[in-house]
């Protein structure tokens, strides 16, 4: 079944400037799909498009019959006098309407049995079942907590909200309604790395279909099967996830390219044959001009094969201080609150020149706070920082202000680091500020353009430590891939915080994870974290099968001597056996509540306890016929 069928597409704006130029796609029911393209390509366009917010100019856009679309980017206006606990429950309004009508007739029937009100009561009982309806305040809580909407915050009234937290309860809402069509637009932007991972989850057992616009790599590796990248006002489609459609993209740039380059090889030889058929012409043959007009027809259609074009990498790098010393960051006893509110205590940190560490952690766990400690923007309540006398710091604060915000871009660079206009110039051009772009005032720029411009600056002057704070935060795919690759080059200390899986994975040999006011600190990327954390949850999940029984007298027996082995190894075997039928179970469970989401993440938190207690008793079997 199709979900949503787009045929010519047309959409401007602005005379000269078509935005979405004869676009035309096919939806089916259940895929998940990422919406690709530059900043302006015209994405959030096509979902204001699919949702009737906009009408296009041209063009058709046809949904499935009966298809519900929710939009995460659209939050809807609400009394203001609602809470976010009030903006929640209209998730719910067809259950509320529902119970209403049910106690209604509950009265009726009081003084009134007839046929006529108990089979409406029975069809209305039914419908509550259907839609979940004894479930709902437990289906609240659970989405509200997996997206980080704590219950202090459910209280507040809705308008007094960040946009981003907004936007998080939108999602929460949205996801409530059990809509069918889910359109996300940049979903991960407001979430941490818990909430992140928590939607994933969610996604993965959504039955319905999902079209999803995000700079997040990790999460479109992660949820999407299918990429179409809108390009030119046109789509292009890849069978794959953003890995995928990176390669296949660059391959079908080098084929182009080919297709280019042996084009204009053979323009140049039909060129060169066309021009001695001509000259033999003028010497008395005319019959040659024939074939060389017919030369040259074929060489307009060759000439027609556009040039294949790439983004323009950025060529500027930071520049490195040479680094002595032995410590470049050293953190004592370091501790801070705010109030009754404790962030962290009692840390004691140190890094090494040429460290690459990751800050992570979840929203409000104070990650931005300790930054600003160590840069000195901010005093510790207790303990003390000590930075190497060498360290020369270099900082892209989240969100970023300049001193003088009305000047122009080219002013600010004259004015900051002390170069010609044509130095500032050509720098600003390596960043994709050319032409009349220079002329702009900072304050004009956009959130990405004001990181670009920052991280200018920055490379501009020799560093050793860098701090980032969410440096990938308002970039798109393009942008984020010129900073990383300007990160390449650069082999001094690093230390930054991000939501960006994907450049965490990249550039972090270090982790330093912040929960419960204390820093667990890992070495190692931020893949082989996971895989510990994983290994951890299993090992206190099976904890229970591990300990070691008690015999009739109140004594323990002996795990690896004084038993018989191959008695421990066929209780063991038994008990692999009973795990693995009540996982047999689960899964069959799983299969008959395909359309549970909430009954689905239940049965899924079981399922990785259970892979957890068989994966530790499979460890004992094998130790045990290794000692035989």
């Amino acid at each position: 079944m199709t979900d949503i069928i787009i045929r010519g597409l047309v959409k401007s704006f602005a005379v000269g400037e078509t935005l979405l130029d004869g676009l035309s796609l096919e939806i089916t029911a259940g895929e998940r799909v990422g919406i690709l393209g530059s900043n302006g390509a015209g994405k959030t366009t096509l979902f204001r498009l699919l949702t009737g917010e906009l009408r296009p100019d041209e063009g058709e856009i046809h949904t499935a019959p009966g298809r519900r679309l929710g939009l995460i980017s659209q939050i809807p206006h609400y009394p203001e006098d609602y809470t976010v606990e009030d903006v929640l429950k209209t998730a719910h309004a067809r259950v509320y309407a529902l119970q209403a009508r049910l106690q209604e007739l509950a009265e009726a029937m009081a003084g009134d049995s007839s046929p006529a009100l108990l089979a409406e009561y029975d069809k209305r009982t039914a419908e509550l079942e259907a839609l979940g309806g004894y479930d709902v305040d437990r289906n609240r809580a659970k989405v509200s907590n997996g997206l980080g909407i704590a219950p202090e915050m459910r209280g507040q009234l809705f308008d007094s909200l960040s946009g981003g937290e907004k936007t998080r309860v939108n999602l929460a809402r949205l996801i409530l309604e059990d809509t069918d069509i889910l359109l996300l637009d940049e979903p991960t932007n407001h979430l941490d790395l818990r909430a992140t991972q928590w939607l994933e989850e969610y996604l993965a057992h959504f039955p319905g279909t999902v079209l999803a616009i995000s700079h997040d790599r990790w999460f479109l590796d992660h949820t999407v099967e299918r990429c179409i990248e809108i390009l030119g006002g046109k789509a292009e489609f890849y069978s794959g996830n953003y890995s995928f459609f990176v390669q296949e993209k660059q391959r079908r740039y080098e084929e182009q390219l080919k297709k280019y380059e042996k084009d204009q090889a053979k323009l140049a030889q039909l060129q060169k044959a066309a021009e001695k058929l001509h000259l033999w012409a003028f010497m008395g043959n005319d019959k040659l001009h024939k074939r060389a007009f017919s030369i040259e027809k074929r060489m307009e259609k060759l000439s027609q094969t556009p040039k294949p074009r790439k983004d323009r990498a950025l060529t500027q790098k930071f520049g490195a201080q040479e680094f002595f010393g032995d410590e470049v960051l050293v953190l004592e006893h370091l501790a801070k609150s705010f109030g009754p509110r404790c962030l962290f205590r009692d840390l004691d940190l140190e890094m090494a020149g040429s460290e690459r560490i990751a800050l992570i952690g979840d929203n409000g766990t104070g990650k931005s706070t300790l930054l600003k400690i160590i840069l000195g923007e901010e005093a510790p309540d207790s303990g003390f920082i000590y930075q190497g006398p060498s360290v020369q710091t270099g900082y892209l604060p989240q969100l970023v202000r300049f001193e003088n915000p009305h000047r122009t871009l080219l002013d600010t660079l004259l004015y900051e680091i002390k170069c010609t206009p044509q130095q500032a110039r050509d720098r600003l051009a390596a960043f994709h500020f050319r032409g009349e772009d220079v002329f702009k005032t900072v304050e004009t720029l956009s959130g990405g353009e004001k990181s670009r411009l920052r991280l200018c600056m920055l490379m501009a002057r020799p560093i050793n430590l860098l701090i980032l704070d969410e440096p990938t935060n308002h970039l798109d795919i393009a942008s984020r891939e010129w900073i990383e690759a300007s990160l390449a080059d650069y082999d001094q200390a690093l230390l930054f915080v991000s939501h960006d899986r994907f450049f965490i994975q990249r550039f972090a040999t270090r982790i330093w994870c912040l929960e419960n006011g204390a820093i667990q600190d890992f070495r190692g990327t931020y893949q082989e974290f996971l895989e510990y954390r994983r290994r951890q949850a299993q090992l206190t999940a099976a904890a229970p099968a591990e300990k070691p029984r008690q015999d009739t007298k109140g004594k323990q027996k002996k795990d690896k001597k004084g038993s018989n082995p191959e008695k421990r190894m066929a209780r063991l075997e038994r008990e692999i056996q009973e795990l693995e039928e009540k996982l047999a179970a689960l899964d069959a469970e799983a299969q008959r509540h395909a359309s549970d989401y909430e009954k689905l993440l239940e049965l899924g938190q079981e399922r990785e306890a259970l892979d957890g207690k068989i994966t530790a008793l499979y460890a004992q079997w094998e130790a045990l016929a290794d000692e035989n």
